[in-house]
């Protein structure tokens, strides 16, 4: 069942792109990439060092720099970061490979999982819940446009990419 395009899936923070683009490349025989840790293993360092080293705007750069690379590949699940598509450029060079995946996820759910993670650099501040809620705002509509498919990610792992398998391949 392996396909050729890739499938970059896309959501805020903590809405299960990693987990579910695992299982989803083991039931489709696709290979899978986290960008992140892609970003991570380029630069050897940490996202949250880099954030604290080199600023947010060279992280970004690192993270077009991986979009570029990544969308050059063919059957492949790909698991963006929470901001990699909000910006146009990254959409465009990504949706130059494959389809757009949005795991919707309500924000509730979303801060329940992150209640206790300090791993997220953009988070790291004094009311945390009322800034995921911001920058769930601005971001979601981001998503929504970028996606080419919407699926509800308010349930298991196993039942999100059964939905994907169905809808996309």
């Amino acid at each position: 069942m392996a396909r050729k395009e890739n499938i970059i899936l896309c959501g805020f923070m903590g809405c299960g792109k990693s987990t579910v683009g695992t299982l989803l490349a083991q039931k489709t025989g696709m290979s899978f990439v986290d960008l992140d840790t892609y970003i991570e293993a380029k630069a050897g360092m940490a996202i949250s060092d880099i954030f604290a080293r080199f600023g947010e705007n060279h992280f970004r750069k690192l993270e077009r720099e991986a979009a570029q690379e990544l969308s050059k590949r063919r059957g492949t699940v790909i698991a963006t970061g929470g901001g990699t598509l909000t910006f146009e450029e990254n959409v465009e060079v990504l949706k130059q490979g494959g389809s757009i995946v949005l795991l919707d996820l309500p924000v509730e759910v979303i801060a329940d999982r992150l209640t206790d993670d300090v791993t997220r650099p953009l988070l790291n501040k004094p009311d945390k819940i009322k800034t995921m809620q911001e920058l769930y705002e601005r971001r979601i509509p981001l998503y929504r446009r970028a996606a080419d498919y919407t699926i509800n990610a308010d349930r298991s792992p196993l039942q999100i990419c059964m939905e994907i398998i169905d809808t996309v391949c």
